[in-house]
This record gives C-alpha cells, sequence and structure tokens, in this order.
C-alpha cells in the first residue's frame, strides 16, 4: 500500500454528524497537527450535510463541510463507527482506493467478519470492540486473574449502555469475555452464556455468563465477575465520556497509515 505522507495523515470520519461523529472530530483537532480531517461523511440525507464539520462538532469551522458520498481522495485512512450494514461498501471503497480502514463498528454476523478479514489482505484494518486505552489494560488484568483463579472462580461479565445501543453483549464485553476465556483456558464459543430465564438449573461448570443493561444515557460500562466460595473479584472500567474512544481511535488511525495490510487489534497499536 502507498499513501502520501504519513507523518500527519488525513483522516476521513464515517457517520461524522452522529455523538461518536462529532467526538472523533474534536479528537483529530486535539492532535495539533500530528493528523488533519480529510473527511467528514454521513448518510443521504442526513441533518448537516454540506455544513462545516468542524462546526458541527462545536470547535469552530475547519473548511470540510458534511458529505453524503465517499470521497477515498480527501483521506488516507477512514474511521468507521456507524452500522453493521455499511460495512461492505466501506470495505469496497477503502480496498478499491488502498485506503487503511479503522473499526469501531460492532455487531458483525459471521458472513461480515469474514468480508472484513479478506479486505485485510489487500488494506491496514484495526478493528476493536473498544479503542479506549482503559479497556485495554482491563483486558490485560481480566486475562491474568482468570488464569491465576484457576476453574473454582465463575466468571460473569456485566455490561450497561445507553438506550440507543443497538447490539448486545457489548463489542467490549465480548473482548473481556474473550479474555476471561484465554486466561482460563477455555473456548467462549463453547462456554458462553448469553441469557438466563425461568428454570435454569445449577450454573454449569466452566461457564461464562453475560449480563447487559440498556437505559438512559450511558457511554459505557463494563465489570468483569470472578466469584469463588467465600471471596469475590471485580474488574471494573467505567466510561464517562466518548472521548476515550474517539482518542483511541484516532490514535490507531495515526499508527495504521503507516502499515502493510493486515488485521490488527489495539494491542498492535499499544505495542
Amino acid at each position: 500500500m502507498t499513501s502520501p505522507d504519513t507523518s500527519a495523515p488525513r483522516i476521513g470520519i464515517l457517520g461524522a454528524g452522529g455523538r461518536m461523529g462529532r467526538s472523533l472530530i474534536q479528537a483529530v483537532a486535539a492532535t495539533q497537527g500530528r493528523a488533519s480531517l480529510g473527511a467528514a461523511i454521513e448518510r443521504s440525507g442526513a441533518d448537516g450535510i454540506g455544513e462545516d464539520a468542524g462546526l458541527l462538532a462545536g470547535i469552530g469551522a475547519i473548511g470540510v463541510r458534511l458529505a453524503s458520498t465517499v470521497d477515498t481522495a480527501t483521506f488516507d485512512v477512514l474511521i468507521d463507527f456507524t452500522r453493521p450494514e455499511a460495512i461492505a461498501d466501506t470495505l469496497g471503497a477503502c480496498t478499491a482506493a488502498q485506503r487503511g480502514l479503522v473499526i469501531g463498528t460492532t455487531g458483525f454476523d459471521a458472513g461480515q467478519i469474514a468480508a472484513i478479514q479478506a479486505a485485510s489482505a489487500v488494506i491496514p484494518i484495526c478493528m476493536s470492540g473498544n479503542f479506549s486505552v482503559g479497556i485495554y489494560l482491563l483486558q490485560q488484568l481480566v486475562e491474568q486473574a482468570a488464569r491465576t483463579l484457576g476453574p473454582d472462580f465463575d466468571i460473569e461479565v456485566v455490561e450497561a449502555h445507553h438506550r440507543h445501543k443497538v447490539d448486545a453483549p457489548s463489542g467490549t464485553a465480548l473482548m473481556l469475555g474473550q479474555a476471561a476465556a484465554a486466561g482460563a483456558g477455555r473456548s467462549l464459543a463453547e462456554d458462553a452464556v448469553y441469557a438466563r430465564q425461568g428454570h435454569t438449573g445449577a450454573r454449569p461448570a466452566g461457564s461464562i455468563g453475560f449480563a447487559t443493561i440498556r437505559g438512559g444515557d450511558v457511554v459505557g460500562d463494563h465489570t468483569v465477575h470472578f466469584l469463588g466460595d467465600g471471596e469475590r473479584l471485580a474488574l471494573s472500567h467505567h466510561a464517562s465520556s466518548r472521548m476515550n474512544f474517539a482518542r483511541g481511535a484516532v490514535r490507531a488511525a495515526q499508527w495504521l497509515a503507516r502499515q502493510n495490510p493486515g488485521l490488527y487489534s489495539m494491542r498492535d497499536v499499544l505495542g
């Protein structure tokens, strides 16, 4: 993959008019020249099309207007925090133009995951259920705790998000569940329990449970519980601002602009 000067990559943002999109615009501006906003894109018919993206984000005019089409000539790396159903078009545009892609969208099905993996043979892609540095550290702690505590401790993942979130469990909860499974030497695909209702019987040994809360304006709360006989350990992360995720995604985009094709995660970005 070849691109212009990647010391200060031009970043494109899908869903730029939404809550996360506006935070991403602010995060790009906060890099103080180490990255620039190349494109701000929203779905056709969305409010604000044609307006200055900086004004929409509350940081003042920046000369980039909210567009309804993707012009790949305007950016080196695209950040996508939209909906799973849009990923096919996004992958097509980025692979055709040899542009990197940061994916923060969650809720993909198996076919969409396969398409992302195939595209990563052509372009660099960084994909994560959560771009917070704090969540990255929590993953490491969860894996270590599961390994150290062993099979005598039951594992439960509890997450809470705002009323508008459309997928459950959250991508972050699944990441934490995967970290717990790795530390415990288990398979999340085989041991995960996503719902309990009615007469469920005793808790299956070795299972990893998930519980979901939706309501209000919760940005994102995640707790992994390790429950043993006589003691309990809880490891938590509470997000009070989307800027945590936005800063991490922009950091990933800056890093991705220098990479060869491949499928990367925040573990790669943070070393």
